[in-house]
This record gives C-alpha cells, sequence and structure tokens, in this order.
C-alpha cells in the first residue's frame, strides 16, 4: 500500500506523522527490554514537547537471535491479535539490554544509546535529531530503520491510497484505503544494494520478491494472478534475517517499490509489530522462524505415495472408483491414497457429511474392501460452508454455530452453495461439533480429509468471540484446518493425520498437506506452480503439493501432463486431479492415438507414471528422513536453490529448479520438445539416469539438456550418502533393511546418512573416500548392497564394504 508521492510528498488526502527523534532511552526492569519515546520533531527546548504526538517502542527477544519490535502512536486504541507464539529461548542463549550516556536519567544527551542483545543480534538505538534503530548480527548490519521510516498515517475519505482486499468478501478492488481504515502504521527496513527478498507465503509471480506490492489477505484467485490462497506476513533476505509481521489482518507490503532501498510493510490501526528473525544463512532463519510459530506435524508415510482422485464435477459411482483403482492396478502402478472429491454427498447439500446412497449405497463397505483388498488410505473432500438444504444447516443454525449479520441473521450466500451458511470456528462447541462430523467420516473409514476453500471469509459479519471481521478473514483458515486436523489425530493418533488443505496463514504449516490450489492445465501453469511452491517453502511450510497435469481445462496436452509427472512425483506429496476430466494416465495415451501421435514404449502416459512412481517409492528411505526434518527442524523437503547455496549468486534468482531435500536437484521441465537449461552450483553433480558426472568444482555453470517424457534433469550432489530400494509396492516398508546404498564422493572425504522409518528402525551409513578406495559401513553391522555412485552393486558383508575407484 503507497501512501507517498514521489520521495518527498504524500498523496492527496493523506496526513503523515513520522518518528523524527529518538526523544527517552530506557532499559526494563527486567533488563531484557528497552523503551524508546520517540518525538514527532526535534525537541529544543520543552515548549516543543506540547502539542507535539510521539511513538512509543518496546523492543524484546523471545529467543536467541530473535527481537520483536512494538510501535505505537496512541496505545488505547484496539490492537489486531498477534499469532500463537513459542515465546522461549530455545538455544540457552542470553538476552541482555544495556545503556550509554543516559547521564540525565532515561532522557540522555545527544549520542546515548539503548541496546537489546539476543544471541549474535543486536538492536541498538541512538538518541538524536533523526531516527535510527540499526539490526546487526555480530558487527555487520542486517538491516535498519531511519529517517521517516515509522510513519502513522490519517486518510481522508477521498484519500488517494488504494487497497488490495478485493470481492464479495473483501472491499471493492476500487476502493480507497479509507474504506478498510483511517490509519494505518508503516515502517520501512533498509535494504543493501543487490539485497534479495523472498517469501510472503504462496505468491505465483517471480520468486525474487524485489520491485512487487504483496498484501497479505487470502483469496480464492486460482494461480495466474497477484492473489494467493496461502499468504504468510513473512520475508526473508540474502542479507541473512527474516522478518515476521505479527498481525492476523491485512499486511501490505511495498519490496523496493514506493521506497527502493526498504521493505516497507503497513498495517490498519495505531500499532505495528514484528519479529526480525537472525539467521545467518536462510536455513537458521527457518529453523528459528519455525521453532518461534510452530513446527510440521510428521506426516504418515503412506501419504508420500501417489493420490487419485476422481477430479472435480466429474460423474463417478462405486463402479467408477473401482475401474479407476482396477486401471492403475492392472498397469502396475503403485497406488497409496484414492480421493473422493465434491460429489461423494448430494448435491446442494455441501457440506452434510452424509454419502450419496444413489451413488455409494455401501461406503463402509467399500472403503473396507479399499482397505483390506487393495492396501489402499482414503481421502474425502470437505469445506467449511453448510449449504441451507443440508441438514447441518439447521442444527447448526439452532445451537448457534453459525456466522451472524450484526442484525442477527446467518449470514449467507448463494456463491457456491445455495443459500450456505459458514461455521463459526471462534466458538468452542462450533469446533467440537465439527471435529465430531469429521470423526464420523473417519470412522467410515476415511484417513485423510482435503480441506478445501477457506479463503470466502466475509467482513461483514459478527464472530460469537468477538473477533474482529477484518482479522478473522486470514485468520480463519487456520481455525478451520485445526480443528480438522485436531479430530484426525484424537481419531488416529499423532504422526498419522494428514489434511490436503488450499489455505493457510502462518501457524498452517502445524497442518500437513498444503496444495497449489486450481493451476492451468499448461506449462505455464506448471511454473506457477513451481514460483509459489517456492515461495511457501521460504515461508515456513515443510510439505508441499499439486495438481499433476494441472486444474483447469478439460483435456491437459499430453505432453503437459507427463512433463507435470515428474515433476509431480519429485514432490513431498504427489496427486492426481483436475476439474472435468479423470487424471488416469491411460486416457492421455488414448488422446495422443486419437490425434495421430505415436508413443514409444516407454513414452506413454501409463509407462511415465510408472516409472517416476516407482522412482519416488524406492527413494523413501532419503524422503522420509528429509520429511522428518521439516518435523523437527522445520526444513522444508522441497527448496528453493536460494536456502541450499545463499552465497552462490546465480542460485539465488533460480525459480525454474528446486532442490529435493539437500542432495537432489531437480529441473521440471517446461516445453514439448524436453529442451531445459539447468544451473549446478559449486561442486560435482552426477544425474541420477546417465551416471555422468559434471564437474564444477571451479565455478557452477549452466548446463543444457534434453530428456523424453521418462526423464528429467535430476543431479545427485557431492558428498552424499543415498540409501534407496527398488522393487517395493508401496512407500511402506522397512527403509534400511536391504537397502542399496550408493556413495558420491569425488575427493577424499567423509560422509554420512540417517535412516529411519515409520516403525522405528533407525541406522546410520557411513562412507569415507582415501584415494581410490571407498569403504561403507552400517551403524549397527547390517548388510547392504553399497556402490559408487550410480554404478555396478557389491554386497556387504558384517555390514561393510569396500569399493575400488575405476
Amino acid at each position: 500500500m503507497k501512501f507517498t508521492n514521489g520521495y518527498w510528498l504524500t498523496r492527496p488526502g493523506v496526513e503523515a506523522l513520522y518518528a523524527r527523534s529518538p526523544y527517552e532511552l530506557s532499559v526494563g526492569d527486567d533488563g531484557k527490554s528497552i523503551d524508546v519515546l520517540a518525538t514527532t520533531q526535534v525537541i529544543h527546548d520543552r515548549a516543543n514537547t506540547l502539542n507535539l504526538p510521539i511513538f512509543r517502542i518496546h523492543a524484546s527477544s523471545p529467543a536467541e537471535g530473535i527481537i520483536r519490535v512494538q510501535a505505537s502512536h496512541w496505545k488505547g486504541s484496539r490492537v489486531c491479535p498477534g499469532f500463537p507464539i513459542n515465546e522461549q529461548d530455545s538455544d540457552g542463549g542470553s538476552v541482555t539490554a544495556s545503556a550509554q550516556g543516559l547521564g540525565d536519567g532515561e532522557i540522555g544527551e545527544e549520542g546515548a544509546t539503548v541496546r537489546l542483545d539476543s544471541g549474535d543480534l543486536s538492536l541498538t538505538v541512538t538518541k538524536g535529531d533523526s531516527f535510527d534503530m540499526t539490526f546487526r548480527c555480530g558487527e555487520r548490519e542486517l538491516t535498519h530503520a531511519r529517517g521517516k521510516s515509522l510513519a502513522r498515517f490519517l486518510l481522508g475519505p477521498d484519500a488517494a491510497v488504494s487497497t488490495q482486499p478485493v470481492g464479495e468478501f473483501g472491499v471493492s478492488p476500487t476502493a480507497s484505503a479509507y474504506d478498510e481504515s483511517p490509519v494505518f502504521t508503516s515502517i520501512q527496513l533498509g535494504l543493501g544494494v543487490g539485497e534479495r527478498v523472498y517469501g510472503f507465503g504462496e505468491r505465483f509471480g517471480p520468486y525474487l520478491k524485489n520491485g512487487q506490492t504483496v498484501d497479505i489477505w487470502n483469496e480464492d484467485g486460482g494461480t495466474a494472478s497477484e492473489q494467493g490462497y496461502k499468504d504468510i506476513p513473512f520475508y526473508m533476505t540474502s542479507n541473512g534475517y527474516g522478518v515476521l509481521v505479527n498481525n492476523r489482518g491485512h499486511v501490505s507490503f511495498e519490496v523496493a517499490t514506493e521506497n527502493t532501498e526498504t521493505v516497507q510493510f503497513s498495517v490498519p490501526g495505531e500499532t505495528i509489530d514484528f519479529y526480525l528473525i537472525a539467521g545467518p544463512h536462510p536455513k537458521r532463519i527457518l529453523e528459528r522462524y519455525t521453532a518461534l510459530v510452530g513446527r510440521a506435524a510428521k506426516v504418515p508415510a503412506w501419504s508420500y505415495g501417489l493420490w487419485l482422485t476422481t477430479s472435480f464435477t466429474t460423474k463417478y459411482d462405486e463402479q467408477t472408483v473401482t475401474s479407476m483403482i482396477d486401471g492403475m492396478a492392472g498397469r502396475d502402478i503403485p497406488l497409496s491414497v484414492f480421493h473422493y472429491d465434491c460429489y461423494w454427498m448430494r448435491e446442494f447439500h455441501w457440506t452434510d457429511f452424509q454419502w450419496d446412497k444413489r451413488f455409494f449405497p455401501d461406503i463402509e463397505g467399500t472403503l473396507s474392501r479399499l482397505h483390506q483388498d487393495r492396501g489402499l488410505h482414503v481421502c474425502a473432500w470437505i469445506n467449511p460452508y453448510i449449504g441451507q438444504e443440508s441438514a447441518l444447516f439447521d442444527e447448526g443454525a439452532a445451537k448457534g454455530y453459525l456466522v451472524r449479520k450484526p442484525n442477527g441473521n446467518i449470514w449467507q450466500t448463494d456463491l457456491w452453495q445455495a443459500g450456505m451458511g459458514l461455521v463459526d470456528f471462534t466458538n468452542p462447541q462450533a469446533r467440537d461439533w465439527y471435529k465430531e462430523k469429521i470423526k464420523t467420516l473417519l470412522n467410515q473409514g476415511v484417513d485423510a480429509i482435503k480441506t478445501d476453500f477457506g479463503e470466502r471469509i466475509p467482513s461483514d459479519v459478527v464472530w460469537f468471540d468477538g473477533s474482529n471481521p477484518t482479522t478473522m478473514h486470514n485468520w480463519y483458515t487456520q481455525l478451520y484446518n485445526q480443528t480438522v486436523f485436531d479430530a484426525i489425530e484424537e481419531a488416529r493418533g499423532k504422526g498419522q493425520a494428514c489434511l490436503y488443505a488450499r489455505s493457510a496463514t502462518v501457524g498452517g504449516q502445524q497442518q500437513p498437506v498444503h496444495w497449489g490450489g486450481d493451476c492451468e492445465s499448461t506449462f505455464n501453469g506448471m511454473a506457477q506452480t513451481l514460483r509459489a511452491g517456492l515461495s511457501l517453502a521460504s515461508s515456513g511450510f515443510g510439505f508441499w503439493s499439486h495438481d499433476i497435469g494441472g486444474f483447469e481445462g478439460t483435456h491437459p496436452d499430453p505432453a503437459v501432463y507427463k512433463r507435470w509427472i515428474a515433476f509431480g512425483l519429485l514432490s513431498s506429496h504427489s496427486r492426481l486431479h483436475g476439474s472435468t476430466v479423470y487424471r488416469v494416465p491411460w486416457l492421455f495415451d488414448q488422446e495422443d492415438e486419437r490425434r495421430g501421435v505415436v508413443n514409444p514404449p516407454e513414452q506413454t502416459a501409463v509407462s511415465v507414471l510408472r516409472e517416476f512412481t516407482n522412482m519416488k517409492i524406492s527413494l523413501m528411505p532419503y524422503l522420509y528422513q528429509v520429511g522428518l526434518g521439516a518435523h523437527e527442524e522445520g526444513l522444508p523437503v522441497m527448496r528453493s536453490m536460494f536456502i541450499e547455496f545463499p552465497d552462490d549468486l546465480t542460485a539465488r534468482d533460480c525459480d525454474r529448479q528446486y532442490m529435493l531435500g539437500p542432495s537432489l536437484l531437480v529441473a521440471p521441465v517446461f516445453s514439448y520438445s524436453g529442451d531445459v537449461d539447468c544451473y549446478l552450483p559449486k561442486g560435482v553433480w552426477t544425474n541420477w539416469f546417465t551416471g555422468k558426472q559434471e564437474d564444477c568444482r571451479q565455478a557452477g555453470r549452466w548446463i543444457s539438456e534434453q530428456d523424453g517424457f521418462d526423464t528429467v534433469p535430476f543431479w545427485v550432489r557431492d558428498g552424499t550418502v543415498l540409501v534407496t530400494r527398488e522393487g517395493q509396492a508401496s512407500t511402506e516398508y522397512a527403509y534400511g533393511t536391504d537397502a542399496t546404498v550408493s556413495v558420491f564422493l569425488a575427493q577424499d572425504g567423509k560422509a554420512q546418512t540417517r535412516v529411519r522409518d515409520e516403525a522405528g528402525d533407525d541406522v546410520v551409513f557411513f562412507a569415507e573416500r582415501n584415494g581410490n578406495q571407498v569403504t561403507i559401513a552400517s551403524s549397527d553391522g547390517r548388510d547392504f548392497t553399497g556402490c559408487l555412485g550410480r554404478g555396478e552393486g557389491v554386497r556387504s558383508q558384517d555390514g561393510r564394504v569396500v569399493l575400488t575407484v575405476a
């Protein structure tokens, strides 16, 4: 949100107050916080203090390496709630505050300072004629707020400031920001030359956010616009820090736009509240950030397998479901989860949790057969809206569980389901009521829930707990997903709960998994999806998925579908889903045949899907361990090149490839021809499919290759010990037993990897290269098959094998 007209002027209808001078400085009584009274003009004598607005700033530390700053103009005004925070010093470090030059009580002479230290991170405020708050890591400056950086803007009715929230559930797209609030508070944090900015949750534009305006306001807007389903008021930069704006409502970011030297963020009201999180590298930032706001729960091993859905608006019944599952089995494509999308419930009755008996007369028997005879897990679609034809509408209305308007009427709309209402998850009894409905599904044999929607939340309503309606727009999704996740966890146990959620806010990363929304079935849609996933992973979300082949469109081009298969199966979670056409692979072979395209056997959609599904299953010893890292350390399974190689200037801008964990590089193919450029950072890399090595020890470099549908640029990083197991029918097996241990060591040195599974098995495999000799061993003496790179395997004896480099 832009308030200024160029560098010097404000926009018409805008009055600005700026923090001009730190006047009073003090250290908190606990010795672990600092306070600053900043005046809006320089004080020359006491008479200048009359009729003078001030800002009050309080800085504290909830954990080592994190500093919280709260700044207010009028502290009596209503403050938007922040996010649930784990305020504990998990690193065991010290937090201290100190002052210098405060000889005259708290006022001090010019040049007096207060300083807050939290581990290596510090915040210093200096008394003087110009406002200055500086954050440092050791002696290195991270960022600062200087000059006219902290501001309070008063808007008139005709202020020339527009606001982003749009549509029926916000304000109109052309409205003045005055319609949201007459007062906004903002702060600008400085950017260094060449400093890059990333994050903000799911954003479908470029991964590099410099030059973008980002509004934190969840919308159901598809994947080809500036809107997102999962907007997160958090960013991190290449200078080694992250920032969380602690506000559940509408936060507007100007990333090197309104002021090209800063990131500005603004919120409605008189108070702004943010956390600055030190690195120095992105992984450390994410570790600290997720310790602050919560980390992902463990996801069950079965969830990593291939998911197949009925797709949206398709006509299906029990016979259709059986034919799809039989078709996959008959083509030797391992399937882990079958998902029933919207139409398992009767039209106009969403959501009533009642299976449509016209098409599913014995659902308990069906689900039992899917479990016992097919070894499948089952997912079912829901949303938080209750159509007025649903029996739950009357029940929820009678008990006060539906959101109401200020006049006392139930809020209703015909958009989506006729006359639908909205469950009020701020009401604890409504949450318990909804959880019991979820548990009914679980008792019938459902294992996972797809929590669709959660973005279309009205602002003209009254909530049970009195929450501000604007604040609840973004926060609603967390209450919704938390309620469903808790229900599954209570029924199935910790580590066995799994969502497939579309919307999220800060905290949502604790309830995995999330998918990327309604993408176009095109190469552009595929690229948008990847960019959004990289941004989400840079915002604390450990698991992420998307619709293989794309969602929109009646029938994706078979080439798009097949290229997307490789991308989808080399993601943390993998789902075949679309809009009006089933996404089973044999339909795409038929489409090619209809167009006169004859594919060699290994290039058919069926063959490509089988190849990459089996490949993912074989990689489960690695993938499951990386997934545990998301749970234990907050590190995403899929991560940008910047996260893994923050000092590589080229890697910082790559958004058409990613790292799958720390060791595997994936570059999806976005072309019919298979031509693709891939950047390999400094080191030695081995192509998974060909065994070819690229020696980039002198410097990283771009390579070009052409891939058939059955391959993709997939490179293994040197220093990797990769454990796999071929020939498994599902993602649930003993990962460390009868394993193949592939060692990638181009020079002398040591490497190791840990392998754990759901059964509690835990083993470490060690590798050491000395000259041309490589020794591989297991921590407990178990046997395995060892090999160098993608070479021939040798069976160990007593848990040890020695190999010679050719």
